[in-house]
């Protein structure tokens, strides 16, 4: 990602940006053992201004708290202020997606560090948004820290809190006022709660927070105002807590999500982060069971959520389909072959997000699958990576296939090598350096292992007819410039190329 941040290329960010969330959730010691730097590039992307990486990096700072937990707790600071200055966005999916990212910062980082690192961030912002939607993070705080370790007197927590809280009540944005009165219902009724007023709240600022308490005590603390459009936002965004989102992406955000999102009807998605890891549990619970029905019902009830509760699929989706995968290739025939239908349908529902865990479900789909003797296992196979190249960036699909290519045998290997033919000639126009990188060293892989016969070692396979198709169509995209690359390969290569493209022409 260091190298990638430099990069004018904004799908290589974001592709280096969803390489940094699979490091987070799954080799989080790499990330660490250079967190302060790794950090510092993902939040110069925050500040991107093109919205499809801005987005995927506020996503992935979501999945880093998530999974890095209180090794955040020293990039705070900084990573808290890019993040609440994004709140004054226009841009509605960008606010949620930070809402999400702020509200797993909540609560995976130490509450003490988040509480000092909002407050630095936000109490005095001069935007309405940022100021509220601070308010409503540290109301969140609060109410995880409690009463009585809020009022204790302890350093940076009782002396920066109250003062905070008392601002917001009297903002002038009646939605961060609300937020406000919250946090001062939350602490009235503990029995220190007038004492430490009178200690840490201005004087001059006692007789409207007096009154306003008095109000609380009387009337209760009354509905989120709603008399605007961004009141009405903030409600809802305002369920949309507790994501860990390994997922978003992820939601892996590209320039089109935007004007596909904006044709979503939004599912109602879990309350707090409880509700969301009893989610996880359960269903993949239901997707490891040893009972191969309970899977099979574990594969539909996936279906089901994507189709009614996508949100909270997305935001989880890097543990749900951890799971999932291995029953793309399981043990029994008939949860192999539901799995892979299921696999097809789901597709053109989570379509981009899908690129978060796109390399794990490469080698799931392949694997086996594609050599399978059973026609149905096959089939279906097949009409999954088609469904694959349909609906999902084929970018995103082309280093996975590219990297998992030399390892297969048989027909697998005949198969994805004519697909990524296919490839070459619809990205080479947009993408020839990452085609060319990538593509190439799968061609001299092939050329270099052919046998007289057309035959890989191994393969099990006559590869001839696919590695001619590969061949040709990078010459076609090419032209000269591939007998350059050639030049420097070994002579049999060359010559099984030559004999490639003579045939060809």
């Amino acid at each position: 990602l260091l190298e990638v941040s430099a990069d004018d290329d904004w799908e290589k960010k974001i592709e280096g940006l969803n390489f940094i969330r699979c490091l987070s959730a799954y080799h989080s010691d790499v990330i660490t053992a250079k967190l302060h730097e790794t950090n510092l590039a993902v939040i110069q992307e925050v500040k991107n201004l093109r919205s499809g990486v801005s987005r995927a990096a506020v996503v992935c700072l979501g999945d880093m708290f998530t999974h890095l937990k209180k090794n955040m707790d020293q990039e705070l600071d900084n990573t808290v202020k890019i993040l609440l200055h994004k709140a004054s966005e226009s841009n509605t999916f960008i606010r949620e997606d930070v809402d999400k990212t702020l509200n797993a910062m909540v609560q995976n980082v130490t509450p003490g560090r988040t509480l000092c690192a909002l407050i630095n961030g936000g109490l005095s912002h001069l935007h309405t948004a940022v100021r509220k939607c601070t308010a409503q993070h540290l109301s969140d705080i609060l109410e995880q820290m409690g009463p009585g370790r809020i009022l204790s007197e302890i350093k940076d927590v009782t002396d920066r809190a109250l003062p905070a809280v008392v601002k917001f009540a009297m903002d002038g944005s009646q939605e961060t006022r609300y937020y406000g009165r919250k946090m001062l219902f939350l602490l009235m009724y503990h029995p220190d709660f007038n004492k430490m007023l009178e200690k840490y709240v201005q004087s001059k600022d006692l007789p409207y927070i007096k009154e306003t308490v008095n109000n609380l005590r009387q009337k209760g603390l009354g509905e989120m105002p709603l008399d605007t459009p961004s009141a009405k936002g903030r409600r809802s965004q305002h369920s949309n807590v507790g994501n860990t989102r390994s997922s978003s992406t992820s939601r892996d955000v590209t320039e089109r999500e935007t004007g596909e999102a904006q044709e979503i009807v939004r599912k109602v998605v879990p309350r707090n982060s409880f509700e969301s890891a009893e989610y996880v549990k359960t269903i993949t619970s239901l997707l490891n069971a040893k009972d191969f029905r309970d899977r099979i019902d574990g594969i539909k009830q996936l279906l089901s959520d994507c189709e009614t509760n996508q949100d909270l699929v997305v935001m989880n989706i890097v543990k749900i389909f951890d799971a999932f995968k291995s029953r793309l290739h399981d043990p029994n025939s008939k949860v192999n072959l539901v799995a892979l239908e299921t696999m097809q349908k789901i597709i053109p529902l989570l379509k981009d997000n899908l690129s978060a865990v796109i390399n794990l479900l490469i080698p799931a789909i392949v694997d086996n699958n594609l050599n399978s003797k059973t026609p149905g296992i096959y089939s279906a196979a097949t009409n999954v990576i088609q469904a694959l190249t349909e609906h999902l960036d084929n970018y995103l699909l082309l280093q996975p296939i590219c990297a998992k290519i030399p390892f297969l045998s048989g027909k697998a290997k005949q198969d994805m090598t004519e697909k990524l033919a296919d490839f070459v000639t619809k990205l080479y126009p947009r993408k020839p350096y990452a085609v060319e990188q990538k593509v190439l060293a799968v061609l001299w892989h092939l050329l270099g292992n052919l046998t007289n016969s057309g035959s890989l070692p191994g393969a099990g396979g006559n590869m001839r007819t696919a590695t001619a198709k590969l061949s040709k169509a990078l010459f076609e995209k090419m032209g000269q410039n591939l007998l350059n690359q050639a030049a420097s390969q070994p002579v049999h290569i060359r010559k099984n190329l030559q004999e490639f493209l003579e045939r060809c022409t």
